[in-house]
């Protein structure tokens, strides 16, 4: 759990960023709500803008989540978990696969066309971030020492990758078409279908195989087509539309609701961090109808009250569908489509929808706030502290091997904290910034083994190891306590 716990945190970087892109969605959705942008320059730059961001969700979640896993939270974690993303979604990819079977791409399995998900992102990043953790301090042998520690983690990254490419291959379209079997025939159950839906809808969400069962009851798959069907006109009213209308009572109310009851029962030092994200995230779900900000906030940090956000949203939309009350969405269900949609021939009742949402409100507070009081769920802004680890920068340093010995007399010699001001290194050099040049030992330097020294300014000066200098600089950045 702990470990899960540690995903969620990790994706707080890259979910802050997408309430903005979904509002600004939002806002270019409502200015032009046909022509997408067709109709509107303006549409189209907020669109393509909060696009830009919404689209690429899966790649923000590989980068954040193996940069937060991470043991130094450090950059060529985050590197490899881009390269890892890449590697498997490039290697899956419709085109890709019809290489690889000799067919013609349109005769490829749709789950491919599905691989670039936010499940294959968060997938992406725990490689990377293992990889990282088991890797980053190797050291090659010195014919291939430059690509030792750090640089060899997106290298094996690539590699770890091509294995789970190849089981994904096999595995993926098996899932994908499992479940459009499983929505086919929950498809022909009525209110109730409708409801399992709304349920498996919500809980597949972190896999992205969720796409599956849209493609049954949204499109044209099995023959249901909802949302075309709702917006053209064509179907029956109260029934068409029975998939879609259970979603604004949960994305309109149901979730801002749970938003400020994480707020209310947030540590009282964190409730301003926590406001930041919830509030945002909460009015992009009550205006865009878009949930991943708010929903990725707290489903890996608390994953049973996501099941229970799941089994909220299937009894909204049974609930919906018994009562024939009906709304549609071409974005999303939020308020700009509830407004759009409830104009149309085929929206039935579809103010009792805001009714539905008030009890919904009251009832995701209520159920949030008790549960995550109760079993002190760890929602934003009730995260475990974590322990701030002493440093060697007001002590003694201890080194431990070889080239901890090296970093430190090298420390030493340049006249430790009270002389060194940042430390920086290339490929084979340290570079290093000094209060005051005449205080640094040459001499002691030297005699660490290095190949030299070299004084390149007032305040600056290289020690000259070779390629093993990353080690060097973590350990004396180690020395320093940063």
């Amino acid at each position: 759990m702990k470990y899960v716990q540690n995903i969620g945190r990790s994706l707080m970087l890259p979910v802050a960023v997408l309430p903005a892109a979904a509002i600004l969605m939002g806002i270019g959705y409502w200015i032009d709500p046909t022509g997408w942008g067709e109709g509107s320059s303006i549409a189209a730059f907020l669109i393509k803008a909060g696009g830009a961001i919404i689209d690429n969700m899966a790649i923000l979640f590989a980068i954040g989540v193996a940069l937060g896993m991470s043991k130094d939270k450090d950059g060529s974690a985050a590197l490899s978990g881009l390269v890892a993303y890449l590697v498997v979604t490039t290697l899956l990819s419709t085109d890709t696969v019809a290489l690889l079977q000799g067919v013609d791409p349109e005769t490829v399995n749709a789950a491919f066309g599905k691989i670039e998900n936010q499940f294959v992102g968060i997938l992406s990043g725990i490689i990377a971030a293992l990889m990282y953790n088991r890797f980053s301090h190797v050291k090659l042998p010195d014919a291939l020492a430059f690509f030792s520690g750090k640089r060899l983690v997106p290298i094996m990254t690539a590699v770890f990758m091509l294995f789970i490419s190849f089981i994904l291959f096999f595995a993926w379209p098996i899932i994908y078409s499992g479940l459009v079997s499983f929505g086919k025939s929950i498809s022909e159950i009525g209110a109730a279908g409708a409801g399992l839906y709304g349920f498996f809808n919500r809980l597949l969400i972190p896999t992205g195989l969720h796409h599956a069962l849209n493609s049954v009851f949204w499109f044209d798959v099995a023959g249901i087509n909802d949302i075309q069907n709702f917006w053209s006109g064509e179907g029956e009213k109260g029934v068409t539309g029975i998939y879609q209308a259970g979603f604004f009572p949960v994305m309109m109310f149901g979730l801002p609701a749970a938003a400020l009851a994480m707020y209310h029962t947030a540590k009282t030092n964190r409730k301003k961090t926590a406001a930041s994200l919830l509030l945002a995230a909460a009015f992009a779900s009550f205006f865009t109808g878009v949930t991943e900000p708010l929903e990725f906030a707290f489903m890996f940090l608390a994953p049973a009250l996501y099941v229970v956000h799941a089994a909220l949203t299937g009894i909204s939309l049974f609930i919906a569908a018994s009562f024939e009350w009906t709304a549609g969405f071409g974005f999303s269900a939020g308020l700009v489509d509830f407004i759009l949609s409830s104009r149309l021939p085929l929206a039935n009742m579809p103010y009792m929808l805001l009714v539905q949402g008030l009890v919904v409100a009251v009832v995701y507070y209520v159920l949030f706030r008790v549960l995550i009081t109760k079993f002190n769920l760890k929602t934003p802004g009730r995260e475990d502290e974590e322990p701030v680890l002493a440093t060697a920068s007001g002590g003694t340093y201890e080194a431990e091997n070889e080239i901890a010995q090296m970093a430190h007399e090298i420390y030493a010699g340049l006249g430790g904290n009270e002389n060194v001001l940042s430390v920086d290194n290339c490929v084979t050099r340290l570079r290093l910034e000094v209060r005051d040049i005449s205080v640094v030992d040459q001499q002691r330097i030297k005699q660490t083994g290095v190949a030299g020294t070299k004084v390149v300014g007032k305040n600056n000066i290289q020690v000259i190891v070779g390629t093993q200098v990353q080690f060097v600089a973590d350990e004396i950045k180690k020395i320093r306590g940063n």
